[in-house]
C-alpha cells in the first residue's frame, strides 16, 4: 500500500528523481521520460472519461489502473525479485494485453470496414480518445527507444501497442459505431 503523507520532498530540486528501486537518475532520462509519458496517457484518459458512460467508462477505468501498473513496471529497471525488499516488482503480464485484444475484437465486430483513413474528431468522446491514441503512440515509441538502451518488459511494449489500437476502435464506436467518423479525403483542398 502506498502512503503519501507529504507531497513535496525537495529531493528532485537538482533535476534528479528516484526510480522504484531507489536509484537516482536525471529527470530527463529515457526511463523517466517513458513512464512520464505513460502518466500523460493516463491524464488524457481522465479527460476522455468526462464524456464516457457505462461499459466504455468502466473499460477506461480499467485501462487507467493498468497504466499505473505500467508506470510501476517501467520505474523498476531491474527485472528480478528485490531480495532486500522481499518482493517481486509489479510487471505487466500477457493477460492484460490479451484483455485489450479481446475488447478490440468485440468492439470492432460492430463496425463497418474502413474505406478511408479517419481524421481525429467527431463526438467529444471520440476526439478525446484520438488524443489518447496519439499520446499512447508517443509513449510506445519512447518505451521502444528505452528498450534499445535498457532492459524493458516486453509485455509493456505490447500493451502500449494494443492500447493505441483500442483507442482507435473505441473512438469509432463513440462516433455512432463509425457512421459519424470524419474521413480523410485525399487532396480535397488542392
Amino acid at each position: 500500500m502506498v502512503v503519501l503523507n507529504k507531497i513535496y520532498t525537495r529531493t528532485g530540486d537538482a533535476g534528479e528523481t528516484a526510480l522504484g528501486n531507489g536509484a537516482r537518475v536525471a529527470k530527463h532520462s529515457a526511463r523517466v521520460t517513458a513512464y512520464g509519458t505513460v502518466d500523460e496517457v493516463n491524464a488524457t484518459l481522465g479527460l476522455a472519461r468526462l464524456h464516457a458512460e457505462g461499459e466504455t467508462d468502466a473499460a477506461l477505468a480499467r485501462i487507467q489502473n493498468d497504466l499505473f501498473d505500467l508506470g510501476a513496471d517501467l520505474c523498476r529497471p531491474d527485472m528480478e525479485k528485490d531480495t532486500e525488499a522481499g518482493y517481486t516488482p509489479l510487471r505487466m503480464v500477457a493477460a492484460q494485453v490479451e484483455r485489450l485484444e479481446a475488447e478490440i475484437d468485440a468492439m470492432n465486430a460492430h463496425l463497418e470496414p474502413l474505406r478511408s483513413f479517419v481524421l481525429p474528431g467527431g463526438s467529444p468522446l471520440a476526439a478525446h480518445l484520438h488524443l489518447c491514441r496519439t499520446v499512447a503512440r508517443r509513449a510506445e515509441r519512447l518505451v521502444v527507444e528505452l528498450a534499445a538502451q535498457e532492459q524493458v518488459n516486453e509485455a509493456a511494449i505490447r500493451y502500449l501497442n494494443r492500447l493505441s489500437d483500442w483507442m482507435f476502435v473505441a473512438a469509432r464506436m463513440a462516433n455512432d459505431d463509425g457512421k459519424a467518423d470524419v474521413l480523410w479525403i485525399p487532396g480535397a483542398n488542392r
